[in-house]
C-alpha cells in the first residue's frame, strides 16, 4: 500500500522543480505595452514569413526519395498550414493517405509474394507512419482523421489462433488500439462523435480506456447527454465480468474514483487541468460501487503456489506502437487469473473508502475486513491522499509543503522538504529556509541546500554581486556540471536587476561549454547556454550553436559510412525522419533552439538552418523554425506519443 502511495506522490510532485526559482523584486524600468494593432501586425508578419518558409520545405521534400520521409514532411506541413489555408492542408493530408496506403499495398503485395509476413521492423514503421498521420489530422478535423484512419487500413491479416480463452482476452490488435488514442484525441474537438464511436466500441465488447476523457469533454459541452451515456456506461459495466476484462475492471475504478455527480446541474462547468469530472449518477455510482465491492471481496489471500506463472506468447502491441510479438507472463491457472484481478480492483477500492461510507456504508465493514485479510490494510496515509496531493497543486507555499511532507512516506520527505526551503527563500524569508533545512534534513542534504542558500542570496544582493565573489563561491563546487547549473541558475535570477551580472555569468558558462562536443550531454550543455543567452543577447546564442552544426554534419556523414554496421539511420542513401538515434535526436534539438530563436532573429536561425550538408536535416530544422514563428507544440519528425491523449 505504501508503494502506491508513493507513486501517487511522486505524480504529484513531478512537476515541482527541484529548486523553486527566487523572484526578485526590484524590476527593470519597464517597456512600453505594445498596442493590440502593434501586437496583430507583429503576429501576421511572423504567419507570413512562416508560410514562406514552409513552401520552401514542401517543395525541397519532393526531392526526397524515402517515400516516409515525404509523406512525415506531408503531414507535418498540412498540420502547421491548417489554420492558414486550411484548402491545402487538406490536400497535403490527402496525399499522404495515398502515399501511406499505397506502402501498405506494397508491403501486403510482398508478404503475399513470400508467403509469409514482411520483417516486423517494416511492419512497425508502417504503422507508425499511419498513426502519426491520424492523430495529426485529430488536432483539427475528426471526421477526416477517420477517414484517413480508413484510407490507409492494410488489408486484413489473418488473426494468430489462440485456442487459449486466458489468452484470447489479452490480444489487442493495433487497428484496436489505434481507435482508442483516435477516440481520446478527438474527445477534445468533436465530443459528440467521440461518445458516438465509444458506444459503438462498447456495443463491440469493448471498453475503451479513453473514455473518461471523453465523457470530461462532453460534460462541459453536453452535459444531459453525458450523463445519459455514463450512466449507461456505469450499467453497462455491472453486466460484465470485471475480473476477466481488464480494460473494463480499469474503467469502473476510474469512474467510481472520481465520486458520483452532483444531484444538481451545475450552473458553470469548469475543469481545472488534468481534473476529472465526476459523471455517474449517485443512483447509477451507488450500484456500481456495490457491484465492484461485492466483486472484490471473492478475492482470497494469494499463497506460493497461486504465483507460480508460465511463459506464454502473444500478438500484440509493443510499446503501443505497433505489431509484433512479445513475451508475455500470464497466470497458468483460470481461477487465479481472477483471484489476480480481485486482489487489483480491492486495492483500487482504498481510496475510495471515504465514498464507500458515504454511499454504501453497510458494506464499508465487510471492505475494511477483507484489506486487513488481505494483508492491504487501511493506514493512514490513505486516508490522508487528498489533502496532500491538494496541497501539492498549483504553487504551494512552504507551509503546504511542510504539511504535505509530514504526512508523506519517509522515503518522500526530504524532498519535499527541500522544496519547503526553497519555496521560503522564494518568499523572501531566508531565516526560516535554512531552519527548515536544519530540523528535517540530514547532513548531506542539509549541506547541499545551505550552498544553494548561499548562492541564491549572492544572486539576490543585485548590484552589490561581484563577478569575482561568484567565482570563488562556484569554484568551491565538486563538479563541471553542477558549476554550470548554477551559473545559468543565477544568471537567470540576476537578469532583471543586474543585466550586466547576468551577461558576465552567461559568458563564464559560454567559456565552459566552448569546445568541440564529445558526447550528447555536452551538445546538450550548449543548448542550454544558448538558450540563456536568447533573453540577453541573441547573437551570442548563434555563435555557440554554429560549431555544434558543423560537428554533427561530420558525425552524420560518419554515420552514413557506418550505416549497417554500427549505426541504422540511413536507408537507400537518404537520412530517414523517422528518428530513433541520438544524431537525429540532436538534429531535432538544433531545429528546437533554431526555433525559438527565429522569434528574435527570423534571418539568423534560416542561415543556420541552411548550414546543415543533408536536405532531411534542413528539412527538420527548418520546420521547427515554422513552429516556433506560429507558436504551435507539435511532436518531432516521426516522434509521437501514443497514450497521451
Amino acid at each position: 500500500m505504501n508503494k502506491l502511495f508513493v507513486l501517487l506522490l511522486v505524480l504529484g510532485v513531478t512537476f515541482l522543480p527541484v529548486f523553486a526559482q527566487v523572484q526578485t523584486t526590484q524590476q527593470a524600468s519597464p517597456q512600453p505595452t505594445p498596442t493590440t494593432e502593434e501586437l496583430e501586425k507583429e503576429k501576421a508578419e511572423k504567419q507570413k514569413n512562416a508560410y514562406r518558409l514552409l513552401d520552401q520545405i514542401i517543395d525541397e521534400a519532393q526531392s526526397l526519395r524515402l517515400p516516409e520521409n515525404r509523406v512525415r514532411v506531408q503531414t507535418t506541413a498540412a498540420d502547421l498550414l491548417w489554420d492558414g489555408n486550411q484548402g491545402r492542408a487538406r490536400t497535403l493530408f490527402s496525399m499522404a493517405a495515398e502515399s501511406v496506403a499505397e506502402l501498405g499495398r506494397q508491403q501486403q503485395q510482398q508478404s503475399n509474394t513470400n508467403r509469409r509476413p514482411g520483417p516486423q521492423n517494416v511492419e512497425r514503421r508502417a504503422f507508425q507512419l499511419r498513426q502519426e498521420l491520424v492523430l495529426a489530422a485529430a488536432r483539427h478535423d475528426a471526421q477526416l482523421a477517420y477517414q484517413l484512419l480508413a484510407i490507409t487500413k492494410p488489408a486484413a491479416m489473418p488473426a494468430p489462433q489462440v485456442n487459449d480463452p486466458r489468452l484470447q482476452r489479452l490480444q489487442v490488435t493495433p487497428e484496436d488500439n489505434l481507435e482508442q488514442i483516435l477516440l481520446g484525441r478527438i474527445a477534445a474537438i468533436d465530443p459528440k462523435l467521440a461518445a458516438q464511436n465509444a458506444e459503438q466500441m462498447m456495443d463491440k465488447g469493448q471498453f475503451p480506456r479513453s473514455l473518461p476523457e471523453v465523457l470530461n469533454n462532453l460534460f462541459m459541452q453536453d452535459y444531459d447527454a453525458a450523463s445519459k451515456l455514463a450512466d449507461k456506461t456505469a450499467t453497462r459495466l455491472q453486466t460484465t465480468n470485471l475480473l476477466t476484462n481488464p480494460e473494463a475492471a480499469s474503467l469502473a475504478q476510474a469512474l467510481l474514483v472520481r465520486g458520483p455527480r452532483p444531484a444538481q446541474k451545475p450552473a458553470v462547468i469548469k475543469v481545472t487541468g488534468q481534473a476529472m469530472l465526476p459523471v455517474v449518477g449517485q443512483t447509477t455510482y451507488a450500484d456500481l460501487l456495490g457491484s465492484v465491492i461485492d466483486t472484490v471481496l471473492k478475492a482470497t489471500p494469494a499463497t506460493p503456489q497461486s504465483n507460480q506463472r508460465g511463459q506464454v506468447r502473444r500478438t500484440g502491441v509493443v510499446s503501443g506502437i505497433g505489431p509484433g510479438t512479445t513475451n508475455v507472463t500470464v497466470p497458468i491457472n483460470e481461477a487465479q487469473v481472477e483471484q489476480n484481478s480481485a486482489r487489483r480492483l480491492l486495492a483500487g477500492l482504498q481510496v475510495s473508502l471515504p465514498l464507500i461510507d458515504q454511499y454504501l456504508p453497510a458494506k464499508a465493514a465487510a471492505v475494511r475486513q477483507k484489506l486487513t485479510e488481505m494483508g492491504l490494510g487501511t493506514n493512514a496515509p490513505f486516508n490522508n491522499m487528498a489533502q496532500t496531493m491538494s496541497a501539492l497543486q498549483g504553487n504551494p507555499t512552504a507551509d503546504a509543503l511542510i504539511q504535505a511532507a509530514s504526512m508523506a512516506p519517509p522515503q518522500m520527505q526530504p524532498r519535499l522538504y527541500q522544496q519547503a526551503a526553497f519555496k521560503a527563500l522564494e518568499e523572501g524569508n531566508a531565516d526560516r529556509a535554512r531552519q527548515i533545512a536544519s530540523d528535517h534534513l540530514q547532513a548531506g542534504a542539509r549541506d547541499s541546500v545551505m550552498q544553494r542558500l548561499d548562492f541564491r542570496e549572492l544572486a539576490l544582493k543585485g548590484e552589490s554581486a561581484r563577478i569575482e565573489d561568484i567565482r570563488q563561491t562556484i569554484a568551491r563546487l565538486n563538479s563541471d556540471s553542477d558549476k554550470l547549473n548554477m551559473l545559468l541558475e543565477l544568471a537567470r535570477d540576476t537578469q532583471k536587476t543586474n543585466q550586466k551580472l547576468a551577461t558576465q555569468l552567461l559568458e563564464e558558462a559560454r567559456q565552459m561549454v566552448n569546445h568541440r562536443a564529445t558526447n550528447y550531454e555536452h551538445f546538450d550543455q550548449q543548448f542550454r547556454v544558448a538558450r540563456a543567452f536568447a533573453a540577453v543577447d541573441p547573437a551570442r546564442s548563434f555563435e555557440i550553436l554554429d560549431p555544434g552544426i558543423s560537428q554533427l554534419n561530420e558525425l552524420i556523414s560518419a554515420a552514413s559510412v557506418l550505416n549497417g554496421f554500427e549505426i541504422n539511420m540511413f536507408r537507400d542513401g537518404e537520412m530517414s525522419l523517422q528518428g530513433g538515434s541520438g544524431l537525429n535526436s540532436m538534429v531535432q534539438r538544433f531545429g528546437q533552439e533554431l526555433g525559438t530563436l527565429a522569434d528574435k532573429d527570423l534571418a539568423g536561425a534560416e542561415t543556420l538552418a541552411g548550414r546543415f550538408q543533408y536536405a532531411e536535416a534542413r528539412i527538420t530544422t527548418r520546420l521547427a523554425i515554422v513552429q516556433g514563428l506560429l507558436g504551435l507544440s507539435r511532436p518531432s519528425l516521426g516522434q509521437v506519443n501514443a497514450f497521451r491523449n
